[in-house]
């Protein structure tokens, strides 16, 4: 060390370089790791609730089923009555339950459980009152 640097106070803090990034990033560090604990003691707290990973994979599973169903109810629907009318209301079913896997593997579960839910009642309601 030179002389120079020696006559330098120890307790001078170095400025950081761009300090207004610094203070956002440890805010928002501490945001989420204040999320985390409540998300914890909302866990703890009803100790039943899925984690989101859980959610995703349900979604994806309830949208396969209800793909399956909807491809095995519309090739009966064919054999009995071939209609173009069937078609699109049991293709435009199965298009959606893909659109809410999607939407599941993104991290929109309930957007797509909502989405599921009204789809394939209306599904079924149009089949009921619409198809003969």
């Amino acid at each position: 060390m030179s002389t120079s640097d020696q006559d330098q106070s120890v307790d001078t803090p170095i400025p950081a370089p761009d300090a207004g990034t610094a203070t956002e990033a440890e805010a928002e560090t501490e945001v989420d790791a204040e999320a985390e604990v409540e998300a914890e003691a909302e866990g703890e707290a009803e100790g039943r609730r899925l984690t989101p990973r859980q959610a995703r994979r349900l979604r994806i599973a309830l949208s396969s089923v209800g793909m399956v169903a909807m491809a095995v109810v519309l090739g009966l629907r064919i054999a009995s009555r071939s209609s173009v009318l069937v078609v699109g209301v049991y293709g435009l079913a199965l298009i959606l339950c893909g659109v809410v896997i999607e939407l599941s593997r993104n991290g929109r579960t309930r957007l797509g459980s909502w989405l599921l839910a009204v789809g394939l009642v209306a599904a079924i309601g149009s089949d009921w009152l619409l198809i003969p």
